[in-house]
């Protein structure tokens, strides 16, 4: 998808509407507590105000029931970004989101300020891209940037229906999104390995069966590697199983004949999925009845380690054991380690993943960490993402 960025147009004067992705964690004192997805946006941020336009920002936050929900409002964003940027940032805790006063303050913007809009979604008219509600935020600006990639797989009035009025580009963050993932489904450097884990085979098949065609290696752990094993003849004692989808397993090994698939060949399985459960490494013929696999195993993590130190591109969505409990995360930190270490392109499809990296500290090592999961699944699977295919074509 080669699409017009923002670097494509004349911004002196103009007042440019801009969808992010400011939708970060808050703890109960509404402080924010992971400011990635707003450090993110800054180079389209800094673009913008140093070509003399004025800019206005519009994002969702949570999942309000669409109406105002104080629990649910940007302005700690507002007062984080403008600690980061250090500069005011205009904001009104305006529940209409295109009330009277936020008119008033985006029609008197001057060049270099920056005003951001409330929560978009405490109007009902957002997620069903509304075509007043549309109007009334294209309305705000001039031209419209789309730099929130985590919501490009969602038709909605402030991604969608507001391209769908004003010229519609792309912002730096989308482009690095679509640069890195398109390249890896278009043209990846060879040997390319694909690393899927997490818990459910239904929520990664159709990630599965697109890169089948363009993988050498294709590595699957983390609970839905259970299903696959089920589907093999192993019995897996009390480990996760999805019954209604070891038939779709099969065809899908099946398809996987001429690619290197590589399931775990030892678990680390415990009688209790709890943080605090004995636990014994085992192979994968000789899980005891009563236990359940949690992790893979040393043999394993050997064999995945080094697949991924012989690759040229690298994709990994989904933990490889129940990563939040720390006895059964040592699988999840070698494939996040060996990716660090390793000289090929890594890409790690938000999500899981994504927060693992940041949390073992591997997140400047990694050539690209997604910020959207979903949208990145979408995008791998081959998806139509509604909120980038509108954007202007170069």
């Amino acid at each position: 998808m080669n699409k017009k960025t923002v670097a494509d147009l004349d911004l002196k004067g103009k007042k440019v509407l801009v969808r992010v992705d400011f939708n970060v964690p808050l703890d109960e004192n509404r402080n924010i507590t992971d400011d990635t997805r707003i450090m993110a946006s800054l180079p389209t941020i800094n673009y913008i105000l140093e070509h003399g336009a004025s800019l206005i920002l519009m994002s969702h936050l949570g999942r309000p029931k669409d109406e105002p929900d104080p629990k649910y409002s940007l302005a700690p964003v507002a007062k984080k970004l403008a600690a980061i940027l250090g500069k005011p940032v205009i904001f009104n805790d305006d529940g209409l989101v295109t009330g009277p006063e936020t008119v008033a303050a985006a029609a008197s913007l001057k060049p270099g300020e920056i005003l951001l809009l409330q929560n978009t979604r405490f109007r009902p008219e957002e997620k069903k891209n509304d075509p007043e509600f549309s109007k009334k935020l294209a309305a705000l600006g001039d031209v419209f940037v789309n730099d929130a990639f985590g919501t490009a797989h969602r038709a909605h009035a402030s991604n969608v229906g507001v391209a769908q009025i004003l010229t519609g580009v792309s912002g730096f963050l989308i482009q690095k999104e679509l640069d890195y993932m398109g390249n890896a489904l278009k043209a990846p450097e060879h040997p390319f390995v694909a690393v899927l884990g997490g818990a459910k085979v239904a929520d990664k098949m159709g990630v599965l069966e697109n890169l089948l065609e363009k993988v050498d290696t294709l590595i699957i752990g983390g609970g839905m590697a259970f299903t696959y094993l089920k589907a093999q003849g192993y019995d897996i004692g009390k480990s996760m199983l999805e019954v209604e989808k070891i038939e779709l397993a099969k065809e899908l090994m099946a398809k996987a004949k001429g690619i290197n698939l590589l399931l775990p060949v030892d678990v680390v399985a415990a009688e209790a999925f709890a943080a605090d459960a004995p636990y014994k490494v085992v192979n994968i013929d000789a899980i005891p009845p009563g236990s359940m696999g949690l992790d893979i195993g040393p043999k394993t993590v050997k064999i995945f380690t080094e697949a991924i130190s012989d690759a040229k591109t690298v994709f990994w969505n989904g933990p490889m054991g129940v990563f939040e409990m720390p006895e059964f995360a040592k699988g999840t930190k070698a494939v996040a380690k060996a990716m660090a270490e390793s000289n090929a392109i890594t890409i790690v499809g938000g999500g899981d993943s994504a927060a693992a990296v940041k949390i073992l500290g591997y997140e400047d090592k990694m050539s690209h960490i997604s910020t959207g999961g979903g949208a990145s699944l979408e995008f791998l699977e081959g998806r139509v993402l509604p909120g980038i295919e509108i954007l202007q074509d170069k």
